[in-house]
């Protein structure tokens, strides 16, 4: 039986991992659950999977969840605030991490589980973009297990061989080591990969979320569609698999079948193949070494009918090529790379900034940020809000 923390629980990948954990009551019980101010999904969660704990970040939502959970007789007791995720991540009832809460504020969770020695089924990939030094020295030293839930990256690591070496999973062999020659990432390219460029200036939050094979919240919707979303991921495979960037490629596929493929040194090509339902990675993480049930129907090739594949453009993708360069760059470039892009993701969804000056925003911060060196947590965290400085400058907001 693991105990389980779901950090996002009310998100997307939460909601996914939940309904594995529901298919299994005799293998998994869950211990807390984590949202940020999500009331209402996560009561309804509390009734469902009674946790020992309950999190929101909101302290105003959290006082009033545990009114609700006192008043249905439920023994759940409800904590606030940002250092309560990194409690019941850290705690010492838990086994198994589920790091899903969205961008740099799954950070200080995600690497107090690592710090913990948990097992992290890592979906919050900006923890380990921002900080992936510090985050893999953490897992090494602690004896934690990383496995990832990107359906990218669980695809690779599905492909590896012997992934039962917990070394590789702590980046203590390089991919060369196993005769990996280098891994291709897939890419959807989003709603707006057919979409003339001139087009793209016009675009609304609802057409970039609206994703042509996943179903995702709204600011990795939007990722995909710019493409960031795979530069992320083209960082964070660096990390994960000790790879270095030439290493990793990105390569569009539209039907989101194939998951990501790793070619090796005797020129075979292994590929992972699915239906696109995060349900699959993470029951992978869930089980792994075993297998259990996901509730995803199987594949059919012969309603397929064909597989595409088609070069990334980095001129209908900008971010894409920005990623690569602050990979190039090292240091804290990436930390950089992913605050602006927070900034101005969050700016195009409140419909203050066009579409087309995402990639400017972030490109113009990363030139006029630092990107020292960073050796500390409080050093780290302080270039992610120069960061966020520089770049809501960009947009025309001021930061408080």
């Amino acid at each position: 039986m693991q105990r389980l923390v779901v950090l996002g629980s009310t998100g997307s990948i939460g909601l996914s991992t939940l309904d594995v954990v529901a298919r299994h009551p005799d293998r998994f019980s869950v211990f807390a659950l984590a949202a940020n101010r999500s009331a209402d999904r996560l009561f309804e969660q509390i009734r469902q999977f009674q946790p020992r704990y309950a999190v929101l970040v909101d302290t105003a939502a959290a006082a009033d969840l545990q009114q609700r959970v006192q008043q249905a007789g439920l023994a759940t007791e409800v904590l606030a605030g940002v250092s309560a995720l990194a409690e019941v991540a850290a705690a010492a009832d838990v086994d198994t991490v589920m790091a899903a809460i969205v961008g740099a504020a799954g950070l200080l969770p995600t690497l107090a589980a690592a710090k913990a020695g948990k097992r992290i089924l890592l979906a919050n990939k900006e923890a380990l973009v921002m900080s992936g030094p510090l985050f893999m020295q953490a897992v090494r030293e602690n004896g934690a297990v990383l496995l990832p839930i990107d359906s990218e990256h669980n695809a690779i690591f599905q492909c590896l061989p012997a992934p039962g070496h917990e070394r590789d999973l702590r980046g203590e062999r390089s991919l060369r080591a196993n005769g990996v020659e280098k891994i291709l990432l897939t890419a959807s390219g989003g709603p707006f990969l057919r979409r003339e460029l001139h087009e793209l200036a016009h675009v609304t939050p609802d057409q970039a979320c609206a994703h042509p094979t996943w179903n995702m919240g709204r600011k990795i919707s939007v990722d995909s569609a710019t493409l960031m979303n795979k530069g992320l991921e083209v960082i964070e495979a660096c990390y994960l698999f000790n790879a270095d960037r030439a290493q990793v490629d990105v390569v569009v596929h539209p039907q989101s079948i194939v998951h990501s493929l790793v070619r090796y040194v005797d020129g075979s090509v292994l590929a992972q193949m699915g239906n696109p339902d995060m349900r699959t990675p993470i029951a992978h993480a869930m089980a792994w070494p075993e297998r259990i049930g996901a509730g995803v129907a199987p594949l059919d090739l012969t309603l397929i009918g064909r597989l595409e594949f088609l070069p990334a453009d980095v001129n209908r993708f900008p971010c894409l090529a920005l990623a690569y360069q602050a990979l190039a760059a090292g240091a804290s470039a990436p930390a950089v790379l992913n605050a602006a892009n927070e900034v101005a993701v969050e700016a195009f969804l409140a419909g203050r900034l066009p579409y087309t000056r995402i990639a400017p925003v972030i490109a113009e911060t990363l030139q006029h940020c630092p990107v020292p060196p960073v050796e500390t947590l409080d050093a780290l965290l302080a270039i992610d809000a120069e960061a966020r400085r520089i770049a809501m400058q960009q947009v025309g907001v001021q930061a408080a």
